[in-house]
């Protein structure tokens, strides 16, 4: 059994530590909300600050919410680099910056202990299933080590590279699932507007070339109205802004990523921001003047 830490314990966090105790893991914890009684009750010993945590833990697990939070965590007052000596292995499993990650893991390097950035895709549903996709960055002897802990979080498990790689599959991945719901929005905004029935033009589509996983939740989730939370737009905003400036910084133009981002950024204005990703179709038909499941007015 590994002595672990865990930092950032919110609606993702707290359901992955737990899967690392119910495994019988001794678990440091800290978060800025506190450790849930749920944690305590399984185990987990409370700590004042992230460097209590890197004190007494071997493994150290951060997952929060954006690439400040993460270098806060790590370098900040009472941070875990304070903590860390010879030996020890930080994990960060937040969505943050490629190119922030891989200053982080110099830094954290320089203090004779490993750094592997593991991104996680999956959701709350992923998290409380343990079958989240875990996309790795770092070097081979760290992943080796640290694996065994991954599956008892995820089911998908690639090492991709070294440290930021992670990271930038990451963001590749919300690209393309950006882009397939403005597609999908699109696709059944034109079928309905043409008068068709959009669950019958999902129900086709769904037997073709252009079925998806996205068309099979999202399409449904469009022509039932369903745009209650699961992943908020304002979570896709921060990934595609970081797909953004990370092709800024690397010379590459990204003009799709970009326009789903402005039809997300519409939603928001009109107080979307905490509407499941799927609702950016709503920007789609504002501008169309029309509701997918509307009736088609008369000719």
């Amino acid at each position: 059994m590994a002595t672990l830490g865990f930092i950032g314990l919110g609606i993702m966090g707290t359901p992955m530590a737990g899967h690392l105790l119910a495994a019988g893991h001794t678990l440091f914890t800290h978060s800025r909300s506190g450790t849930p009684e749920s944690l305590i009750a399984a185990g987990a010993t409370a700590c004042a600050h992230a460097t209590e945590v890197a004190q007494k833990a071997d493994i150290i697990f951060v997952m929060v919410p954006d690439t400040p939070h993460v270098e806060a965590v790590l370098f900040g007052d009472h941070g875990v680099a304070a903590g860390l000596t010879p030996g020890k292995i930080v994990v960060d499993m937040s969505s943050i910056s490629p190119v922030a990650t891989k200053d982080f893991a110099r830094r954290i390097n320089a203090l004779g202990c490993e750094y592997l950035d593991a991104p996680v895709s999956g959701g709350e549903v992923g998290a409380k299933a343990a079958s989240l996709t875990i996309m790795v960055g770092g070097n081979e002897p760290a992943f080796d080590a640290v694996r065994p802990l991954f599956a008892l979080m995820g089911k998908n498990i690639t090492r991709v590279g070294g440290n930021g790689d992670g990271q930038i599959t990451k963001v590749a991945n919300q690209v393309i699932v950006a882009l397939t719901i403005e597609a999908v929005g699109e696709a059944l905004l034109l079928a309905a507007k043409a008068g068709a029935n959009p669950a019958k033009v999902r129900e086709a589509l769904m037997g073709g070339f252009a079925a998806s996983r996205i068309l099979e939740v999202h399409g449904e989730r469009m022509i039932k109205r369903t745009f209650n939370p699961g992943f908020r737009i304002e979570l896709h905003q921060k990934d595609l802004n970081l797909a953004l400036a990370t092709g800024r910084q690397l010379g590459v133009s990204l003009p799709n990523t970009a326009t789903a981002q402005e039809l997300f950024n519409a939603c928001a204005a009109h107080d979307g921001s905490g509407w499941d990703h799927s609702a950016m179709v709503r920007a789609l038909e504002k501008m169309a003047n029309f509701e997918i499941g509307q009736p088609t007015p008369a000719a």
